[in-house]
């Protein structure tokens, strides 16, 4: 019987290697206080073929299931998600026309058109960034673009630097999580299979509750400071020819939306922006949601003078747009999705499944341990698409094989576990030391503002943004108080229950 006992333990664990595989192919390197983790540091799309060929491998030691099936199971994972990568398609499409037909721009120049003061420059900063990664789906991008503007701004105004860079970084995560055009966003919902549309309804209200209260933290903040007003083109005059040499060496789009800004573009291209909110709110399609903001962009960019002609804009704007989603994420979610069918297939999870039942004992329990896991995963592989391909299939499956009810509050529970997968991953970033998004943030804004020798605790220490997020889905989770949050609310139990009950 002992015997019988550790085999089986062996068997588990080895099961579970093909997750480890993958982490370690794709972490890079990692500085954890004195401690240095390295890893292969491939992409993904590397990364993920090789997991899931030493997975077959796996199944079949364990499981005895043959190559043939394992095939078979992959293939069939792929095809439930097919939807998806025609949602990625039109996204990077839709991401691509708002930066290079001026939507984007314009959002920008209402805000700074306006003129800012060291009082208003952290928490206008916030909601600029915050609308700017919605309308182009891009936390990186955003941040690329926004950070030359507002440093400068802050710097001529007398602000506190501190504060607004970690206001706009914060803003620019926004719209990676909720974002109907982000891939993190369309990812980790394909991943839990709900659709996008659902996802933002369901925390749509939360986030902007996030956003909202901290801009008001961040107006407290600020709240002290000089009066003193400036103006985007004030803090554009003021970027050096070498700034704009590294941004069209590292974003090149942060150049065309500056270029735009500078230049001025109408602010009647903010209208497909607005459209695609509003149809999202209505419940319309993704993909016609995202249709329609390519054709208003087109319409509209040819009346301003944005668009030269349709043949151009279909031939750069929208075939870039294909050519990106295809040559990265799709690829990407094909092979995650395989190695996940292939995982399924042999019950890779079911140690995790026992472990999570172990410490929950209730349905709402387990989903607080699903957030706790996706936050552990990102602080362990130290990139957000990495947490969410690799930790996003492990929660979805403890949900099918732990609870049970009704077809719509399952569905609930997986739009749960989407979000904790972008939010605790886009978010949660902005938290860690060590991630890549941190590393990113620090040496794009010590490149554009040099006056500063920016740390990554410079990012973290005021990112209001990510606290207040990182904590609230948590806690709310837990208590039960996401009941008073409008559509964020889960089925509680006896709507859904544990298929056993927890061992004390």
């Amino acid at each position: 019987m002992e015997n019988q006992r550790q085999f089986s333990l062996w068997k588990s664990i080895l099961k579970l290697t093909p997750i480890i595989l993958l982490a370690y192919l794709m972490i890079g390197e990692i500085e954890i206080g004195p401690v240095v983790l390295k890893g292969a540091g491939y992409d993904v799309l590397i990364a993920a073929p090789l997991a899931a060929v030493y997975a077959c491998i796996v199944a079949f030691i364990t499981e005895g299931v043959r190559p043939t099936e394992c095939i078979e199971v992959g293939v069939e994972n792929v095809r439930q998600i097919q939807l998806v990568f025609f949602i990625l398609m039109m996204a990077a499409a839709m991401a691509n026309t708002f930066m290079e037909t001026g939507v984007g721009a314009a959002v920008v120049n209402i805000a700074l058109n306006a003129g800012m003061t060291a009082r208003t420059i952290a928490p206008i900063g916030l909601l600029v960034t915050a609308i700017l990664s919605v309308a182009t789906g891009t936390s990186w991008g955003t941040f690329a673009a926004c950070a030359p503007i507002f440093l400068w701004l802050n710097h001529i105004v007398g602000g506190d630097i501190l504060l607004t860079t970690a206001a706009i970084a914060g803003g620019a995560c926004f719209g990676d999580n909720i974002g109907l055009i982000s891939d993190t966003t369309v990812v980790s919902s394909g991943i839990q299979r709900v659709e996008v549309i659902d996802r933002v309804r369901h925390q749509g209200v939360w986030s902007l509750s996030c956003l909202i209260l901290s801009f008001i933290v961040f107006f407290v903040m600020s709240m002290n400071f000089a009066n003193v007003s400036a103006t985007g083109a004030d803090a554009i005059a003021q970027i050096s020819p070498d700034t704009f040499a590294f941004l069209e060496e590292e974003r090149p789009a942060a150049v065309t939306l500056l270029n735009q800004i500078s230049s001025g573009v109408s602010y009647i291209m903010v209208i497909p922006l607005i459209a695609v909110i509003a149809s999202a709110v209505m419940g319309t399609p993704t993909l016609m949601c995202l249709g329609l903001g390519i054709i208003l962009s087109l319409v509209l960019g040819l009346f301003t003078g944005t668009v030269d002609s349709v043949n151009t804009f279909l031939n750069e704007t929208i075939y870039g747009g294909f050519e990106e989603a295809g040559a990265w994420v799709i690829i990407m979610m094909m092979w995650i999705s395989f190695f996940g069918g292939v995982m399924n297939r042999m019950h890779a999870f079911e140690p995790l499944s026992i472990l999570a039942l172990k410490l929950s004992n209730s349905v709402r329990q387990l989903m607080f341990w699903n957030g706790v896991l996706s936050l552990a995963g990102n602080a362990l592989l130290a990139d957000e698409m990495a947490q969410i391909v690799t930790v996003g299939p492990i929660i979805g499956q403890l949900v099918d094989e732990n609870v049970e009810g009704s077809e719509e509050d399952m569905y609930t529970l997986h739009l749960r576990n989407a979000t904790f997968s972008d939010a605790l991953g886009v978010f949660g970033s902005q938290l860690i030391p060590w991630h890549v998004y941190i590393s990113y943030y620090v040496s794009m804004a010590a490149a554009v503002y040099p006056l500063h020798a920016f740390t990554g605790m410079d990012i973290i220490k005021y990112n209001f943004t990510a606290y207040i997020a990182v904590f609230s889905i948590l806690i709310l989770t837990l208590t039960g108080l996401d009941r008073f949050v409008p559509l964020f609310k889960m089925p509680a139990e006896p709507a859904v229950r544990l298929k056993k009950p927890a061992k004390q």
